[in-house]
């Protein structure tokens, strides 16, 4: 096994740059769900996250390392239910209906699905395999 060079300062800077984006989607993804048009919810930060998230998974494999490609989805979980549970004054910012269960299944599943890909092809390409 061998161990990868560490991080550059331009991979450092585009990490916590990817990672303060995906801090700004999170809460703007939460603080949007309960958007309505009338009497009619309107998920539209649904679509949002589930392009976003798998989009920053796979941003951070090809931009800085595969292997740190978790941390954009960590980091969105961490504050969707940070932010979620723990809302500014205490206040409960998931909303507790079918739009905050969107919200986690349509942006966390392509995002672990992507990062696991990723890993995957990565781990596929280790050592003695072509």
């Amino acid at each position: 096994m061998t161990v990868p060079p560490p991080l550059t300062w331009d991979q450092r800077l585009l990490l916590l740059l990817l990672a303060f984006d995906t801090v700004l989607l999170a809460v703007l993804e939460l603080f949007f769900l309960p958007l309505r048009i009338g009497v009619v919810p309107v998920p539209v930060m649904v679509l949002v996250g589930a392009v976003t998230t798998p989009w920053l998974v796979s941003t951070t494999a090809k931009l800085v390392r595969p292997g740190l490609s978790w941390v954009p989805l960590a980091v969105w979980v961490l504050v969707v239910f940070g932010v979620g549970m723990l809302g500014p004054g205490g206040d409960l910012v998931l909303i507790q209906d079918w739009r905050a269960l969107l919200l986690l299944g349509a942006s966390a599943l392509p995002g672990a699905m992507v990062l696991g890909g990723g890993l995957g092809r990565t781990a596929g390409r280790g050592p003695g395999r072509g």
